[in-house]
């Protein structure tokens, strides 16, 4: 990764931060755009606000080898208590704000020579899980576009590529596990015993960002703990 620049939307806490700190220890040069300042010391950070309906998008530098899409919401509870205004919400955070650096971001991109992009889905997008509808039908989309993008930016040799993990102990899941009972129900729901950590997700981010991955594209993984395919 040395000598690369990659761009972070949501670097200021959770995957998104340990991905950064990760990518600047292997060499990356790392530009933060976020609501609130990291503070990694090295890293270039601009304020940025996702909703925003016409950001001010000139942080995006000239050439941009990678791009990582972190932003995301959780929000549970049943179909039927959902408002239209907060499935929009949810979709304007997890989809359109991807749209909107995506498109901004296109021409950086087409300047690198190994060009890849790093989205964010969830395991709910494969599985049907109760009081999901709203992050399930919105990540859904995500995994729609990154594959739509996959194909269309192929001739620019750009890479795209979707993440889809399970539960992981960010700032975003406090609330899920915010006692040892939950903590512990969350672990036996995993094949593997345990929920997820911020860094086993930022691996993947650097893997995939990485020219070891220069053979991968248009693919959904899964960093789930077994839980997207297994049944013990």
């Amino acid at each position: 990764m040395q000598g690369k620049t990659i761009l972070i939307i949501g670097a200021s806490s959770g995957i998104g931060k340990a991905s950064a700190i990760q990518l600047m220890n292997v060499g990356a040069s790392v530009i933060s755009a976020s609501r609130t300042n990291p503070n990694i010391q090295g890293l270039t950070h601009f304020n940025w606000d996702v909703s925003e309906s016409t950001p001010d998008l000139s942080f995006i530098p000239e050439k941009l080898d990678g791009l990582v899409y972190c932003p995301g919401t959780i929000n549970l509870k049943p179909f039927n208590r959902f408002s239209i205004e907060e499935f929009e919400s949810d979709l304007n955070i997890n989809v359109l704000g991807a749209v909107k650096i995506l498109q901004a971001a296109f021409k950086s991109l087409k300047k690198s020579d190994s060009a890849s992009v790093v989205l964010f889905s969830t395991v709910a997008a494969k599985l049907g899980m109760n009081f999901h509808s709203s992050i399930a039908t919105s990540k859904a989309a995500i995994e729609g576009l990154g594959k739509s993008l996959a194909a269309e930016w192929s001739m620019h040799g750009i890479r795209v590529n979707m993440i889809a993990p399970s539960l992981t102990n960010t700032p975003l899941a406090e609330k899920l596990l915010a006692t040892d009972e939950r903590k512990e129900a969350s672990n036996k729901r995993h094949p593997i015993g345990r929920y997820g950590e911020a860094k086993d997700l930022s691996e993947m981010v650097v893997f995939l960002l990485s020219d070891k991955a220069s053979w991968i594209t248009g693919q959904t993984i899964g960093i789930d703990g077994g839980v997207g395919s297994l049944k013990p």
